[in-house]
């Protein structure tokens, strides 16, 4: 049931309309002036407030912040026997949700009411959804107990409260996006956009049209005008990966935002004015590319304000089993699979693994041993070759696919000595009667 709190001082008027408003089959809570009713919304979840301007202790105008602040998903209607323009602008300013006079606007009080627990329940969802978003990208759920990650985490909280510029170095798939998310969700800033481009998947011209926009005509094929998206991120965090990547020249634009906070769309001539956070991430050594003069050493000073290092994924061996669980029950459930286990060599292999590709290589193998599992365990054959095999060269990888073909027909052979029984061949070749079958399915025996 929809909850009202009607503050009124005229007793007659406020039980007449707490009557009119209980027929729509609402609970009213009553208050006689702005103190009783401050009590009740400080013990009481409300959805409208119905208000008159003038109490013996506040006005109502200036009591709508007050009450914000209490309830910010509140919405608001303000009453007034005398209403006047100045003081109804006033209180939409404040955050009213309306303000009608009494007697005249009888007639509207309900499809007012209405109208604003509409707007309570699109506010509530929207509160809802920035709720479940933040808790995902909370550093809470970055997945490791190793000391390297921990360290990088407690960082990135620290700063996350700031306005500094953050520059996050690290191999690539080492979760660098992950951690500029939690960082936006953990500032001041996380009710705003998070945009996030990858500076090495566009040409230069395109690059520049992505950040700033242009305007119509600016150049052949511009036939409207377009939000870059640093105006995209205006009050929030612009997220540049792979800034090493980004052209010399479009450098020097980038340090001018940073440094005048405004920028220059293509085409126009007045600047901008922009208030973004910038986070950027590489898997460059920056120093050395400003030595190879393809990095500004001005820009690099600018950005690494507060730099955060990301550890590669073989010196956390020890998370690699806190990957394998997550990623596992992800992907068992999108796959419609029940997988309870994940056997010792399996994982065995797995901390053995270099990882050049870090967690998004881990990632994609689990998810193809999951694919590829037929029973409820993770083994060692649904690995790719290179893990199988971690001492033979690539080079000599189709040696190592002879090897399958070895237990081929070693397979077979037993198969023939036990005449077909495959429980019986199971016991010999020690393995599970399922991991039979599965071999007998994928070998085509």
């Amino acid at each position: 049931m929809k909850k009202i709190l009607l503050i009124d001082d005229e007793e007659k008027l406020r039980k007449l309309m707490a009557r009119i408003i209980e027929l729509e089959r609402m609970e009213v809570f009553q208050a006689e002036d702005a103190t009783t009713g401050l009590k009740l919304l400080e013990k009481q979840d409300f959805d409208v407030v119905i208000c008159d301007v003038r109490l013996p202790d506040a006005n109502g105008v200036d009591l709508v912040p007050r009450i914000k602040k209490i309830k910010p998903l509140v919405e608001i209607i303000l009453l007034t026997a005398y209403g006047n323009i100045p003081d109804s602008v006033q209180a939409i300013k404040n955050g009213a949700f309306d303000y009608i006079t009494k007697g005249d606007d009888n007639n509207r009080i309900i499809p007012l009411v209405y109208r604003a627990l509409e707007k309570v329940e699109l506010s509530k969802r929207v509160s809802q959804l920035e709720q479940r978003i933040e808790q995902k990208y909370s550093f809470d759920n970055i997945i490791g107990k190793s000391t390297p990650i921990l360290s990088a985490i407690e960082m990135a909280r620290k700063v996350a409260q700031t306005e500094a510029t953050v520059l996050l170095t690290g191999e690539t798939g080492t979760g660098k996006e992950i951690f500029a998310q939690a960082i936006h969700y953990g500032s001041q800033r996380k009710n705003k956009p998070f945009v996030a481009i990858n500076c090495s998947a566009f040409s230069k011209e395109l690059l520049e049209s992505e950040f700033f926009g242009h305007k119509a005509g600016a150049f052949t094929g511009a036939l409207k005008d377009k939000k870059g998206l640093f105006e995209e991120a205006h009050d929030g965090t612009i997220f540049l990966d792979e800034i090493g990547e980004m052209p010399v020249d479009l450098q020097a634009k980038i340090l001018r935002v940073i440094e005048t906070k405004e920028f220059l769309k293509i085409g126009e001539t007045k600047p901008q004015k922009i208030d973004v956070r910038i986070i950027a991430a590489t898997n460059r050594i920056l120093e050395k590319e400003i030595d190879a003069d393809r990095f500004r050493r001005d820009l690099f000073y600018r950005l690494s304000v507060f730099q955060i290092h990301l550890p590669p994924l073989r010196e956390r061996v020890s998370d690699i089993k806190l990957f394998v669980n997550e990623f596992v029950n992800q992907f068992a459930t999108k796959s419609n699979k029940r997988i309870n286990a994940v056997s010792p060599d399996y994982l065995k292999l797995l901390e053995q693994n270099s990882w050049k590709g870090n967690i998004r290589e881990l990632r994609n193998v689990i998810e193809r041993s999951v694919i590829l599992t037929a029973d409820d365990t993770l083994s060692i054959d649904t690995l790719p070759l290179e893990i199988q095999y971690p001492d033979t060269d690539s080079s000599d990888l189709a040696t190592a696919m002879a090897l399958s073909d070895i237990e081929r027909m070693h397979i077979e052979k037993i198969l023939d000595y036990t005449q077909g029984n495959k429980a019986e061949a199971a016991r010999i070749l020690k393995i599970g009667i399922a991991t039979l079958y599965r071999k007998i399915e994928g070998y085509k025996l």
